[in-house]
């Protein structure tokens, strides 16, 4: 990647070489579609990382098939379906067939792959990164409520700790909200939101039931933030007590990845009522992620809470702290 253009945005050449994190397929058309042919139209290189095939996608395939029970069989033809599509898609973006990568982990699985698997996960993204040599990754946001997509980010981040040139990154938000957070918007020409529209067009099992909310976002420009910077080791989330008995908290990074039940958690109270994770020496690495979750279960798959970035090679103060009041 280039230097900057005058609006703000990355200028791309025949050496930029971008690649795309997609967590389901139909991500690389609603996030980065347009992205997509910019860097292709200046003769640069594409790759995408597609992390599962989308088959745990129930309603959808309920609605079409006409049929409620789901069993392995149906997911795999479901898989395959999506997977055609995806062709398509990709077709109509002008991107070559031989610049898509499959994982194929499970859908909504990318979490406890994370969480249960943190080495050979990160060590499947780093492959991916290492083999394309990219300067530009476009990744799923932290903030982004689907669970596969703030993994699919805490992944990549993990994968490029201690990277001695690490690529640029931008993070794309599908689902959740944008806020005021300054954002890159990339405005695409008459041709490339055709483009768009034509590869949004090929995932129809994904317009069956949601088709006017994704060709909105279709003709929305595309967005992109700069990933966070960490906060301190203060937690974002104050949740209710009512909730407490099934809180889980997950932290990753570099040296460790633990959970906690959240009234056994190393947490402290500031003197403002800021939380505090508290963690040994030996714990503290950098970028390090704490993850919030409710451990029921439940037809809603999106996060409520999800992840947040925190400073964890940081000391944490111990003056004018008290412990976490825990209920009996």
């Amino acid at each position: 990647m280039d230097s900057a253009r005058g609006d703000g945005g990355p200028e791309f050449s025949a050496s930029t070489r971008l690649l795309v994190i997609a967590p389901h397929p139909d991500d690389e058309t609603l996030a980065t579609g347009v992205l997509l042919q910019q860097v292709l139209a200046a003769g640069g290189e594409v790759r995408i990382l597609l992390l599962t095939a989308g088959d745990n996608n129930p309603w959808p395939q309920r609605a079409l098939e006409r049929r409620w029970r789901l069993g392995a069989a149906d997911r795999r033809r479901w898989a395959q379906r999506r997977a055609a599509e995806l062709q398509h898609a990709l077709a109509a973006l002008g991107v070559p067939a031989t610049a898509l990568q499959s994982l194929d982990w499970p859908d909504l699985g990318v979490t406890g792959l994370l969480l249960r698997s943190t080495d050979l996960a990160v060590a499947a993204i780093r492959d991916a990164i290492d083999r394309f040599a990219p300067d530009l990754i476009a990744v799923p946001s932290l903030q982004d409520r689907h669970p596969d997509h703030s993994a699919a980010h805490v992944l990549v981040r993990l994968a490029l700790a201690g990277h001695a040139t690490p690529p640029a990154l931008l993070a794309y938000l599908v689902h959740g909200d944008k806020g005021d957070r300054r954002a890159l918007k990339m405005p695409a020409t008459a041709a490339q939101l055709a483009g768009k529209r034509a590869a949004l067009q090929a995932h129809r099992s994904q317009l069956a039931l949601s088709g006017k909310r994704l060709r909105r976002m279709a003709e929305r420009d595309e967005t992109y933030f700069e990933p966070d910077a960490p906060m301190p080791a203060a937690l974002p989330w104050h949740p209710p007590r009512v909730w407490w008995r099934w809180l889980r908290l997950d932290l990753v990074n570099p040296a460790t990845s633990q959970r906690w039940a959240w009234q056994s958690a190393p947490l402290r109270h500031d003197a403002d009522g800021t939380l505090r994770l508290q963690l040994p020496a030996a714990a503290r690495a950098a970028p390090c992620f704490v993850r919030l979750s409710l451990d029921l279960c439940s037809p809603w798959i999106f996060d409520h809470w999800g992840w947040c970035q925190i400073k964890a090679d940081e000391p944490t103060p111990t003056v004018g702290v008290a412990p976490l009041d825990r209920p009996s």
